[in-house]
């Protein structure tokens, strides 16, 4: 989902991720608040769920673009259960952040300070949907030795780019005889 670090993002995203699962979860998210608002709200109480804040702390000279352009620094974090009974071994924002860092490599739009950018909202989704679907059905992942999509019994082969191509046509051509 894209969309902004705001209230009516978070919501949209948690209802959508309410609505895929059956069984009781826990959910761990950062320290931004509209999150805690929007699981309370689609959630209830069927959910365990933290907040994962972290602590930056500046740097000591904040001269010069070597400073001005690195991150600040992590001095800890602070887990907080915000409703159930989340297992404190198990409050983690890894996987997300690993998943944030799969992005940011291989899509140059979400890099800093470049001009690889979208003018358009539409051509942006559209670039972030194909990096997912080659994520997930063409590139075979070392430590599963298939993709994630084999790996979910989603689909029992190597898909290619041209298997894409082929159901945009397909679902161009249905289009066009139900018009």
């Amino acid at each position: 989902m894209l969309g902004n670090r705001d209230s009516h993002t978070a919501r949209a995203f948690v209802k959508d991720l309410k609505s895929r699962l059956t069984n009781r979860v826990q959910l761990t998210t950062d320290g931004l608040k509209y999150y805690f608002h929007a699981v309370a709200e689609y959630f209830s109480d069927d959910v365990d769920y933290a907040m994962l804040r972290k602590i930056y702390g500046g740097t000591l000279d904040e001269s010069g673009p070597s400073v001005r352009y690195s991150p600040a620094k992590c001095l800890g974090c602070e887990r907080k259960a915000m409703i159930g009974r989340p297992d404190p071994e198990h409050i983690s924002t890894s996987f997300v952040e690993r998943q944030n860092l799969s992005v940011r490599m291989n899509i140059r739009r979400y890099t800093r300070l470049t001009n690889a950018f979208s003018r358009k909202i539409e051509n942006h989704s559209a670039a972030v949907a194909l990096y997912y679907f080659s994520y997930h059905f063409v590139k075979i992942h070392r430590t599963l030795r298939c993709t994630p999509a084999m790996a979910a019994g989603v689909t029992n082969r190597l898909w290619e780019v041209s298997d894409l191509v082929a159901l945009l046509e397909a679902d161009e051509r249905a289009l066009e005889r139900a018009a």
